[in-house]
C-alpha cells in the first residue's frame, strides 16, 4: 500500500511576508548592508512591496531620498494607473460589440448570411415580440 501524503505548499521568502512593523525593523539592519546604487527599487524588490509602499516606508526610516525622482516614481505609477485603466475600459467596450448582435425589422437576431446575402437567424415572430420600430 502506497502511502500518499499531500505535500506542503512551499511559503515565499520571510521578509516577503512581512507586515509593516515587521518591515521597518528589519529594514534597518537590511539598510546598512545595502550596497546596490537604488534603494527604492532594492527595497521594493527585497520585501515584496510596491514603489509607493517603498517610498513611504524609507521616508518613514528617515533614508535620504531624491526628490525629483520620487515625484518622477509617483507620476509614473500614476500613469501606469491610468493606462491600465484606459486598457481595461477598452477591452470592456470591445466586448461590448463583440456582443452586439445585428437585427433588423424581421430578425431579432441574425445569426449570419447566406452566400447569396440574405440573413438568417431568430424572427421577431418566433421570439413572440412586436416589431420594434427602426424608423428613428
Amino acid at each position: 500500500m502506497e502511502n500518499k501524503r499531500k505535500r506542503k505548499k512551499t511559503l515565499a521568502p520571510r521578509h516577503k511576508r512581512m507586515d509593516r512593523k515587521g518591515r521597518l525593523d528589519s529594514a534597518k539592519h537590511w539598510i546598512a548592508q545595502y550596497k546596490g546604487k537604488n534603494i527604492i527599487k532594492g527595497y521594493k524588490n527585497h520585501y515584496g512591496v510596491d514603489w509607493l509602499c517603498a517610498i513611504k516606508e524609507l521616508k518613514m526610516l528617515c533614508v535620504g531620498l531624491d526628490p525629483g525622482y520620487v515625484e518622477n516614481l509617483k507620476l509614473s505609477v500614476k500613469n501606469r494607473i491610468i493606462e491600465k485603466q484606459r486598457l481595461k475600459n477598452g477591452k470592456k467596450q470591445e466586448l461590448e460589440n463583440e456582443n452586439s448582435w445585428d437585427s433588423d425589422e424581421t430578425f431579432a437576431y441574425i445569426a449570419g448570411y447566406t452566400s447569396a446575402g440574405f440573413p438568417y437567424g431568430v424572427t421577431w415572430e418566433e421570439l413572440g415580440e412586436e416589431t420594434p420600430n427602426f424608423e428613428d
